[in-house]
């Protein structure tokens, strides 16, 4: 499956998140295993989210494609590399709270189908 823009955006928001959480907490450059393995997930879940391209932000969404244990270190990324992407990342940022605005489109009733993974 080709990815769109949305979800190609979407993964690099994740990846620049990583890396500055990384970089500050581990001290390390390139990411860590634990982060990598975190980031792997996290791209993974987003290039198969069955919303596709009418999606928001994942902590607005209602499936919760995510374990919970990944969630929840995935939320404490964000919390405190959000902030940060406003200086070194401001593009990213700016769409990133726009899609936290963004719902599905009311046309569409349910997700598109995805894969057992």
């Amino acid at each position: 499956m080709e990815k769109t823009r949305r979800i190609r955006r979407e993964q690099e928001t994740i990846r620049a998140m990583v890396r500055l959480y990384c970089r500050a907490h581990h001290s390390t450059r390139p990411p860590c295993t634990s982060c990598a393995t975190l980031l792997e997930y996290a791209l993974q879940r987003v290039d198969r989210c069955p919303w596709g391209e009418n999606k928001g932000a994942c902590s607005e969404c209602s499936i919760h494609c995510f374990r919970s244990a990944e969630r929840e270190r995935v939320r404490r990324l964000m919390a405190w590399a959000g902030p940060r992407m406003l200086l070194r990342h401001p593009l990213l940022a700016l769409l990133h709270l726009l899609d936290k605005r963004r719902r599905p489109r009311k046309e569409i009733s349910a997700p598109r189908a995805t894969q057992n993974s």
